[in-house]
C-alpha cells in the first residue's frame, strides 16, 4: 500500500508556517492581557523556559532518528523503553482530543460575530446549543479533510495559518498602533510592574497555561520524514516558527489589553471585541465578519493540524502491536481512519459536557487545564530522555546537535526545560482567581482523576497487547537495543 506521504514533500516554510498554526492560537491571548505589561514577562519567561528548550530538544531529537517512525515514541522509548515510549505518544493523543473543544470554542464564538449588532453576536456566543453544534461542525469537518491525506491537511494547513492566524494577528497589532497614533486612550498601564507579584500563586494559575499556548513544537516531528532534507530543514522551521510565535503571543496581547478593559476581559469573547472595537474606531466595522469568519478559518486549520499529527503517530506505533488491530485499520490512501473516528467519538462527548458546567467559559478552563498538566507529563518524559540518550546512545548520530562538544549544553537547555514544564504543572492544579469555575472540589476531582486516569491507561493498553496485534506490514523499525538482542 502506498501512502500520500512517500509522494508529498514539505518545505522550510510550509512547516515553518504549520507549527506556527499548531502552536499559536490567538485565542489565548485574552487570558494573558488580564496581567496587563506583566504578560512580558510571562511569555517571554515561558519562552526562555519552555519554548526555545522544547524547539532545541526537538530539533536534535527529530534530525536523530529522521530515518525512524514515532515523534515522541521512538524518542522517549529509546532512552527508557517501549512502555514509557507508549505513554508518551498516547498522553500527546489523548491531550490533543480533550483540547479540542476548547479551541473549537473560540472557533464557535468567531462565527458569533459575523453579524453587525454587537449584543446579539455576544448572546449568541454564550449560547451553549450554539456552540456546541459549530464546535462539532468544525471539527468533524478537519476530520473528514484530514482522511484525503497530507497533502489536503499541509495546504489548508498553510492557507488557514497565514489566512486565520498570521495576517489577524499582525492586523491586529497594527490597528494598536494606529489607535495609539490617533489618539485612542490605551486600557493597559504602560506604566505597571514589569515582574509579576510572585507570592500570589492563584493569580499565576492563568500565566501557567501559557505553556500549552506555547506547546505543539514537537508535534511536527512526526512529519520529520515528510521533508526533503530533514536534518538541516526540520531545525530551521522549528526556529522560525518559534520566533514568530513569540512576536504574535507578546505584540497581540498588548493590542487587545489597550482597547479592552482589564476587568472587562472574557476568556471567550475579548478578542472578537477588541477586533470590533478597532473597527469601529477607524470606521471600519464592516470588516468585523471578515474577521470572525478568518478567525474561524485559523482554528479549522489549527485543529487539523493537530488531527492529522498526533494520531499519525499513535497509528504507526499502534502498527508495531501496541494498540488493537481495530485501531490500526486505514482507508485506502493510508490514513488512520478509525483512530480518527474514535477519536471524533470522544471530542463530541466531551462537548456534550457543555450542558453540565455553570458556564462556556468555566468549562473551556479546566479542560484547558486537564491538558496542560497531561501534555507537561509528556514533555517532563521528553527533557530527560534527551539528557538520557546522550549517554545510552553517545555515538550515535545527531545531524543537528546541542553544542559541539560535552553534554553541557544539552543539561542546561533540557533541565531549564524540566524545571519549568515541572512549576507549570504544579501552579496548573490551583483553581484560577480570575474565572468563577464553580466547586473547587469538582474542579480537583476533574484534574486528578482525569491525570490518573488517563496517564494509566497506557499501562493497562502495554499489559494487554497481544502478539497479533504486530501488522504484518509495519516497517516500524526497531529500537537500538533489540538491535543489540
Amino acid at each position: 500500500m502506498t501512502t500520500l506521504t512517500k509522494s508529498v514533500k514539505m518545505g522550510v516554510a510550509t512547516l515553518a508556517i504549520m507549527n506556527v498554526t499548531a502552536v499559536v492560537s490567538l485565542r489565548g491571548l485574552p487570558a494573558e492581557a488580564e496581567y496587563g505589561i506583566s504578560s512580558a514577562f510571562y511569555y517571554l519567561f515561558a519562552a526562555l523556559v519552555f519554548l526555545i528548550p522544547t524547539s532545541f530538544v526537538a530539533a536534535e531529537l527529530a534530525a536523530m532518528f529522521q530515518d525512524k517512525q514515532g515523534g515522541v515514541f521512538r524518542w522517549v522509548g529509546e532512552a527508557f523503553g517501549k512502555r514509557m515510549g507508549f505513554v508518551a505518544i498516547w498522553l500527546q493523543w489523548v491531550e490533543s482530543t480533550i483540547w479540542y473543544p476548547t479551541v473549537l470554542t473560540f472557533g464557535a464564538v468567531s462565527l458569533a460575530f459575523i453579524g453587525m449588532n454587537d449584543n446579539a453576536d455576544m448572546s449568541l456566543a454564550s449560547n451553549k446549543l450554539y456552540t456546541l453544534v459549530v464546535v462539532l461542525a468544525i471539527y468533524w469537518a478537519a476530520t473528514y479533510i484530514s482522511l484525503k491525506g497530507l497533502g489536503w491537511v499541509s495546504k489548508v494547513a498553510k492557507v488557514g495559518g497565514l489566512v486565520g492566524t498570521i495576517i489577524p494577528a499582525a492586523l491586529l497589532v497594527l490597528l494598536g498602533i494606529i489607535y495609539l497614533i490617533g489618539g485612542g486612550k490605551s486600557q493597559m498601564d504602560f506604566g505597571g510592574d514589569f515582574f509579576p507579584d510572585i507570592t500570589k500563586l492563584d493569580n499565576l494559575v492563568l500565566a501557567s497555561g501559557i505553556f500549552l499556548f506555547y506547546a505543539g513544537m514537537e508535534m511536527t516531528g512526526i512529519h520529520v520524514k515528510d521533508m526533503e532534507n530533514p536534518s538541516k530543514n526540520y531545525p530551521k522551521a522549528v526556529f522560525m516558527g518559534a520566533i514568530i510565535t513569540v512576536l504574535i503571543f507578546v505584540l497581540g496581547t498588548f493590542a487587545l489589553g489597550i482597547i479592552i478593559p482589564q476587568q472587562d476581559i472574557n476568556l471567550t469573547q475579548s478578542l472578537l471585541v477588541g477586533f470590533d472595537n478597532y473597527f469601529a474606531f477607524v470606521g471600519a466595522s464592516w470588516l468585523s465578519p471578515i474577521i470572525a469568519i478568518a478567525l474561524a478559518f485559523g482554528v479549522l486549520a489549527g485543529v487539523l493540524t493537530w488531527v492529522s499529527g498526533p494520531s499519525k503517530g499513535i497509528f504507526a506505533v499502534g502498527k508495531a502491536g501496541y494498540l488493537p488491530p481495530f485501531m490500526q485499520r486505514a482507508n485506502k490512501i493510508g490514513v488512520q481512519k478509525n483512530i480518527l473516528l474514535i477519536q471524533g467519538g470522544v471530542v463530541t462527548i466531551l462537548s456534550l459536557l457543555f450542558v453540565v458546567m455553570p458556564s462556556v467559559q468555566s468549562f473551556y478552563q479546566i479542560l484547558s487545564q486537564l491538558t496542560v498538566l497531561l501534555y507537561l507529563i509528556m514533555y517532563l518524559l521528553m527533557f530527560a530522555a534527551a539528557i538520557y540518550l546522550r549517554y545510552n546512545m553517545k555515538d550515535a548520530p545527531r545531524p543537528f546537535r546541542l553544542g559541539k562538544k560535552g553534554n553541557g549544553l544539552m543539561w542546561l537547555v533540557s533541565g531549564v526545560g524540566f524545571l519549568g514544564s515541572l512549576l507549570a504543572f504544579v501552579l496548573s492544579f490551583i483553581p484560577p482567581a480570575q474565572i468563577s469555575v464553580g466547586s473547587n472540589t469538582v474542579w480537583y476531582a476533574v484534574l486528578i482523576i482525569g491525570c490518573i486516569v488517563v496517564a494509566g491507561a497506557p499501562f493497562v493498553i502495554y499489559a494487554m497487547r497481544k502478539p497479533h496485534w504486530i501488522d504484518k506490514d509495519s516497517q516500524f523499525e526497531p529500537f537500538h537495543f533489540e538491535k543489540q538482542q
